[in-house]
């Protein structure tokens, strides 16, 4: 089975029924509800992701949806992602622009809302995971190597979207790691190989590709220059389609947010899983028919040093 040559067969109408069958309800919008056998598939990945945090006894830590926008101020994201960033704004407080919209949305709520006065924005919706706990750490001394997982709804209003494989709305889950250079490395490495091992264990054939990050006008960023240069992301690519990436920041998020180690600025890295990109892959690979799907994901053996 191959579903995903091309983003135009994921919203392919036998597939979509397929789908809709195991639990997607797929809004073109780019955000879809999933229950039933792809809920439950889905829960499964999250679990295995979790075992890998596990190894290394990853700190849980659970962030809002919601962010300050200006706490992604110190590392240029407005430079770098203006194209990818949603904005959280609610309607102006005062009574008569309520007043007004409310007038509006009983005769026309479609015109009401082309019409509808916000506030300046002030927050944004997460636009990765593992942001939140840099800021969360901010200002902060470490005396080892801080290592944390976490999970979030994050948003990306991307040029298009296809069920499971590019959305707005979708979840991540990423394990990280803040400490010195080598710890940083020696994470990554050793994560890199648990992946590896929970990959070989479904089936799935997959290439690690270097890649850069989505900027919005790359030649006239220095980052993507030196991400070409000295290639700090790398993809686990089914396919087209990437399901995991391993991030060195080098000192980027730790001299932003004033995270030390030994006296200097911290060193991050981080691995991210998209989770319902994890379904698409599976799903390409053993079928919509759950009967065919393994029964269990294995965790990934032995002990993280």
């Amino acid at each position: 089975m191959n579903t995903l040559s091309s983003p135009a067969q994921t919203t392919d109408k036998g597939m979509a029924d397929s789908l809709s069958r195991i639990g997607l309800r797929w809004s073109d919008r780019g955000y879809a509800t999933l229950t039933g056998p792809l809920l439950a598939l889905a829960r499964e990945c999250d679990q295995a992701f979790l075992a890998m945090a596990a190894r290394w006894a990853a700190e849980p830590e659970h962030h809002p949806v919601l962010m300050p926008a200006m706490d992604l101020s110190p590392v240029d994201y407005f430079l770098s992602f203006p194209h990818l960033v949603t904005f959280a704004a609610p309607l102006n407080p005062a009574a008569h622009h309520l007043q007004t919209f409310t007038a509006a949305a009983r005769q026309d709520p479609q015109a009401a809302l082309h019409h509808a006065q916000l506030t300046t924005p002030g927050d944004v919706l997460t636009p990765a995971a593992c942001y939140h706990v840099y800021v969360h750490h901010r200002d902060r001394e470490l005396s080892a190597p801080l290592k944390v997982t976490t999970r979030n709804t994050c948003f990306r209003h991307e040029a298009y979207f296809a069920p499971l494989r590019r959305q707005w709305s979708f979840q991540m889950r990423e394990i990280v790691c803040v400490g010195s250079r080598e710890e940083v490395s020696d994470f990554l490495s050793e994560t890199r190989a648990m992946v590896d091992e929970l990959i070989a264990l479904l089936g799935l054939s997959v290439e690690w590709k270097a890649a850069t990050d989505p900027f919005f006008d790359p030649t006239a960023n220095p980052r993507y220059l030196a991400q070409k240069l000295h290639p700090t992301k790398h993809e686990a690519c089914y396919q087209d389609l990437a399901i995991a990436s391993v991030n060195m920041h080098e000192d980027h998020f730790g001299d932003a947010y004033g995270i030390s180690r030994d006296g200097r600025p911290a060193t991050s890295g981080c691995v991210a899983f998209g989770i319902e990109r994890w379904l698409c892959a599976l799903i390409d690979h053993w079928g919509t028919d759950p009967g065919n799907w393994p029964s269990t994901f294995t965790a990934v053996g032995g002990e993280a040093s």
